[in-house]
């Protein structure tokens, strides 16, 4: 609920990006940043630090702000940050529902839920900081347009996407988020901490639109399956983490995934991805 609080601060005072860009969060040396907000003819940076545990909020006037990360209420932490983004001169309004979750609790309401563990919050970064890397790299293979690698607070996964350059059709029932988000045709993967029904964290990745076969095409590693309630290929973190070579396991998964989008959608793969082999000889 904090990473909410604090992203939705982000989307209200960011300008709006095609797909909507301005919303996530980018792993950083020590937790997660929004990056720089512009405001007052300024800017502003927040950065959730998983070493010291702190909710840091710097601006470009040399101003600082530390928020304790430790166990209290999301009602008590709404108050408390919007204080200090108050001292500092940052004046925002957000709606103050979070989203993407069960039975959602208005921040400035929310005594309820009242945890924090430092431990597996740290673990959790740590997690996210193995992967970046290897999705740096995966993305450096891409010349078409595509995403940062980035992080979304709402459902709390790290993700990468790629695009054909076609428009996709139109999802006349989709709401705006959504339309926006898929306006054009996109191949995705990323990292998300999973659920019960799928055994825990698991890498993804989905085509929309997803063209035809795609869900019966052969990706690597042998692991990997299409999970039919998702409607994407999943490959459970704890079979990457089994792996004689886990990075190579997840570029494998990354790779395989995007072909089969990419050859049954009819992508211009030669115009798209970097020929390595003759960029190393012209060297």
């Amino acid at each position: 609920m904090w990473t909410q609080i604090v992203g939705k601060v982000r989307l209200a005072l960011s300008a709006h990006m095609n797909h909507w860009w301005e919303v996530p969060f980018y792993v950083s040396a020590r937790g997660l940043t929004t990056s720089a907000i512009p405001c007052g003819g300024g800017i502003f940076e927040m950065e959730f630090d998983f070493i010291e545990h702190l909710l840091r909020i710097e601006t470009s006037k040399g101003e600082t702000e530390l928020l304790d990360l430790a166990p209290r209420s999301v009602a008590d932490f709404y108050r408390e940050f919007m204080a200090a983004l108050s001292s500092l001169g940052i004046g925002v309004k957000i709606w103050p529902m979070p989203v993407e979750i069960a039975n959602p609790i208005r921040f400035d309401q929310d005594a309820i839920h009242a945890s924090y563990d430092s431990l597996y919050a740290e673990r959790f970064w740590r997690v996210l900081v193995s992967l970046e890397p290897i999705f740096q790299q995966f993305r450096s293979r891409f010349i078409g347009k595509n995403s940062p690698t980035h992080f979304f607070w709402g459902s709390f996964d790290l993700a990468l996407t790629r695009f054909s350059g076609r428009r996709a059709p139109e999802r006349p029932d989709a709401d705006k988020m959504t339309r926006e988000a898929y306006s054009h045709e996109v191949s995705s993967v990323g990292w998300w901490p999973g659920d019960a029904d799928l055994g825990g964290p698991v890498f993804y990745s989905y085509a929309a639109p997803e063209p035809v076969g795609f869900r019966n095409y052969p990706v690597k590693p042998s692991q990997a399956r299409y999970d039919g309630r998702l409607k994407e290929f999943v490959l459970l973190y704890d079979d990457v983490r089994k792996a004689a070579d886990p990075s190579a396991a997840i570029l494998d998964f990354c790779q395989s995934t995007y072909e089969a989008a990419a050859k049954l959608g009819d992508w211009d793969r030669g115009s798209l991805e970097r020929n390595e082999r003759a960029e190393s000889a012209a060297q």
